[in-house]
């Protein structure tokens, strides 16, 4: 595993886009070229690097001489730091947090919120319980709060809508920001406006001019009205931060959310098997494709993952998965949170249907296919190799959680 390339779309495309203002960082540095007179000159004062006190170091290997120094694209980028010491405003935001991070459409809220804070206000992004997100600075959070406790574990809205009001009484924010969504958003947006006595805006995929944009009948008409103190958006409302990183500074709530007696009992997740989850509803979505020699390798592969199946068209007109099994514009169109394709080159048919997708995973042979383009990481090797490492991964990491366990 250790000789498979692994590439960084993110950085490959500041490499290309000239407006980006990283853009200049991600060239690799010139050290020589040719002169009019062909006679090759050497940059002296780009060999080099610079030391711990500062001091400018000339690498005698020869490693960096003659231009042979060449910037990785997976080069880590040091985003420029936006700070809001003293805010005006706050603009609180309340992501779905979908299995402890932050979704593509938490992304769009963000950056909505940061378009409604302009330069004197912060965003703030109210998390209830544990997450596993470690890259909220990168999302465009100014100001984190996070709720815990067991009460706003699980299905819990009347408590949640209860810690919301003492955000509100404690911050008073000009908007409140969630999705509009069915991992929970929606109706928590619903209830906390009632309890505020707000008439919420909800479904809108725009905010300009002072007037919020949302769909209306059946999705066929746009209504616009003031914008609203409680905004529930729709996904790709805005595009995400990328451009800057921000502080995330933690806050704390001035007094304690008291435990009320809940009408609701939540009874836990209930295991189902991944074949029965609908393609459309799954989250997360193993698919295979021309690429794939060995499908039973890549159905122990899936099942070891617990993920639910998917193919390309190829591979359900070779028989290999049923045809409610494809994947794209001619199948069904998915929106998982994860979507790792083993073998697809990646048609235009199917690129359309996970274009929702969170997070794309390509496992692939040809680096320059289309699927590698579109994918969050790309994996280039043999597919089988490549299957039969991961369940591998998959049986140590179980068998670790076991014995941690005991």
């Amino acid at each position: 595993m250790s000789d498979i390339i692994r590439r960084d779309p993110r950085a490959e495309w500041i490499a290309r886009n000239r407006l980006h203002p990283l853009h200049a960082a991600m060239q690799p540095a010139q050290h020589s070229w040719m002169g009019p007179n062909g006679v090759i000159r050497k940059n002296l004062h780009g060999i080099g690097f610079i030391g711990p006190n500062g001091i400018k170091r000339i690498d005698r290997s020869g490693a960096q001489q003659g231009g042979a120094v060449k910037r990785s694209a997976a080069v880590e980028v040091q985003l420029p730091l936006h700070q809001v010491p003293a805010p005006a405003f706050y603009i609180t935001v309340v992501p779905d947090m979908v299995g402890g991070r932050l979704s593509s459409h938490d992304r769009d809220l963000l950056g909505l919120a940061h378009q409604l804070a302009g330069q004197d206000g912060a965003v703030l992004a109210v998390v209830f319980g544990e997450h596993k997100e470690s890259a909220f600075a990168t999302a465009g959070v100014d100001r984190l709060l996070v709720l815990e406790g067991e009460q706003f574990s699980g299905y819990a809205p009347e408590q949640r809508v209860q810690g919301l009001r003492a955000v509100d009484n404690q911050f008073n924010p000009r908007h409140w920001l969630l999705p509009d969504s069915r991992s929970g958003g929606g109706e928590l947006g619903r209830r906390f406006a009632a309890a505020l006595g707000e008439r919420p805006a909800t479904r809108v995929w725009q905010v300009k001019d002072q007037e919020c944009i949302g769909r209306a009948g059946a999705g066929l008409q746009d209504l616009a009205r003031p914008v609203a103190r409680l905004i529930l958006a729709a996904a790709e409302c805005a595009e995400p931060v990328s451009e800057t990183r921000h502080e995330a500074l933690p806050m704390e709530l001035s007094t304690s959310v008291a435990r009320s007696l809940s009408r609701i009992e939540d009874l836990g997740a209930v295991a189902v098997d991944p074949a029965a989850i609908p393609m459309a509803e799954a989250e997360f979505i193993f698919s295979g494709g021309n690429g794939v020699k060995d499908w039973a390798l890549f159905h122990e592969t899936a099942a070891a993952l617990g993920a639910t199946e998917g193919a390309s068209r190829v591979a359900v007109d070779d028989g290999f998965m049923a045809r409610d099994r494809q994947v794209g514009a001619s199948g069904t169109w998915v929106t998982a949170r994860v979507y790792v394709a083993v073998g697809i080159s990646g048609a235009i048919q199917h690129l359309q249907g996970i274009g929702a997708c969170d997070k794309v995973v390509a496992i692939n042979l040809d680096p320059g296919c289309d699927m590698i383009k579109r994918a969050d990481l790309s994996v280039i090797g043999e597919s089988a190799e490549i299957l039969q490492a991961l369940i591998e991964a998959v049986a140590a990491y179980r068998n670790e959680a076991k014995r941690d366990a005991a």
